[in-house]
């Protein structure tokens, strides 16, 4: 296996766990910017406010995403493993 071609499958790797996790990451930073915003607008600090719609908003991108997301990890494993000769040599 040459050096380019471990350098290729280290970027396809890194770059399919980055749009596996970006959707997810973005859902957060939304809901996070949202509920700090009324968060300041009530002056309301408790905990449970700022923890429970942010696991709520990660569960309901999970389950809404999932289909895409095992797509997307089906397609590289297939692509991975349907090439494989190319990584035994």
């Amino acid at each position: 296996m040459t050096p380019d071609a471990v350098v290729d499958l280290i970027r396809h790797t890194l770059m399919t766990a980055f749009w596996l996790g970006a959707p997810l990451l973005a859902i957060g930073f939304a809901a996070s910017i949202a509920i700090s915003l009324v968060q300041i607008a009530t002056s309301m600090q408790d905990a449970a406010f700022s923890t429970i719609p942010r696991l709520v908003a990660f569960l309901l991108g999970l389950v809404l995403l999932l289909p895409w997301m095992l797509a997307r990890t089906i397609a590289y494993t297939a692509a991975l493993l349907g090439d494989f000769a190319r990584y035994a040599r």
